[in-house]
């Protein structure tokens, strides 16, 4: 049954099954193991990127085309929900017409730029995609009295997903059974069915297809398979997932703006865990995600005990202010590409 679950996709690696399983766990029961505001946020944006992610590396690592517009999508995502919910007002009606909508935009302008682009050279539709994806975050941030512009959109969010609904007036665990809970284990297991649903997708006889367009467009041509077609379903396939993604995240945070979803940090923040995860294999996603969220979450805090416990050594100290997280995330980038070119999850695979 595990087997047919996960599409007979195996780890291929008893640590990587063990890293796996207790990453799941973790998520799984998220809010009685971390305890506190911070950690339930951190494991939520970790469900939320681990489909954003493998989205991501449905396009790059399975189909072998490299897009920066895939946060426009994620932004369309978030933005179809926050202005569904600002209109309609807090309801499940609302959440569902703005998913809906969410998506077919997605799918329909990613259909368009597929059609339109991908008979171009690799590097040329990377470029096509950069000026669309910049051109949509120009158009959202004038466009204030519809979208809120460059402070985005705060908006309530259906009543039984926030702290004031109360499921039980008992604790379980010392953990409150309140909205934010539910919140929570919707994103989880939402998250949960679209990671699913992709690794199906890429274990299918479409996503051998893919694979054989990635390594030898020419050759699968030759053979008799139409490039663009697939090229262009796995471009809306992607967009699609990324933009239920973003959705995702405006229920989560109740808020959207620019800076959350159409940022070209975030897009560099993707591409970062694709790598360090391991492109072309879906667990890579869950990997990548998982340990670039952590860091960017706690290794500012790490950092600041490392401060204080070197301050005898003052340019130890110096070189470990909180301040300097960034230089250090840096440099962990570049150590795991040095020692894992194929990604954690490649490494790992070749051990195995």
């Amino acid at each position: 049954m595990i087997n047919t679950l996960f599409s007979g996709d195996r780890p291929q690696s008893r640590i990587l099954a063990a890293i796996l399983i207790l990453i799941g766990l973790a998520l799984a029961f998220a809010p009685f193991l971390f305890p506190g505001t911070k950690p339930l946020d951190t494991a939520a944006r970790i469900c939320i990127f681990i489909v954003l992610v493998a989205s991501y590396d449905l396009l790059l690592g399975y189909t072998g085309i490299v897009s920066f517009a895939h946060t426009m999508f994620f932004g369309i995502g978030a933005y179809g929900v926050a202005i569904a919910l600002s209109v309609m007002g807090p309801g499940f009606s609302a959440i569902g017409v703005g998913v809906v909508a969410g998506t077919l935009v997605s799918a329909v302008l990613a259909l368009a730029i597929g059609l339109f682009s991908l008979r171009v050279k690799a590097i040329f539709f990377a470029m096509v995609t950069l000026a669309v994806a910049s051109a949509f975050a120009v158009l959202v941030s004038q466009m204030s009295g519809f979208t809120g512009g460059e402070d985005g959109l705060t908006y309530r969010i259906p009543r039984e997903l926030t702290p004031a609904f109360r499921l039980a007036d008992f604790r379980l665990f010392d953990v409150r059974l309140d909205g934010r809970l539910l919140a929570y284990y919707l994103v989880f297991f939402c998250a949960l069915a679209l990671f699913l649903a992709m690794l199906r997708i890429v274990n299918s006889p479409f996503g051998t297809t893919l694979k054989a367009v990635r390594d030898n467009a020419f050759r699968a041509e030759a053979i008799g398979y139409r490039v663009i077609w697939y090229r262009t379903t796995a471009t809306v396939l992607s967009a699609a997932m990324a933009s239920l993604a973003g959705a995702l995240l405006a229920i989560w945070i109740r808020y959207t703006g620019p800076a959350t979803t159409l940022s070209m940090e975030i897009m560099i923040d993707i591409l970062l865990m694709v790598v360090i995860g391991g492109m072309g294999t879906m667990y890579g996603a869950v990997i990548g995600a998982t340990l670039f969220i952590l860091a960017q979450t706690y290794l500012q805090n790490l950092m600041g005990a490392a401060e204080q416990a070197t301050e005898a050594l003052p340019l130890v100290s110096v070189l470990l202010a909180p301040e300097r997280w960034l230089l250090w995330l840096g440099v962990l980038f570049i150590l795991s590409v040095y020692f894992f070119p194929d990604g954690v999850v490649g490494r790992l695979r070749r051990r195995g």
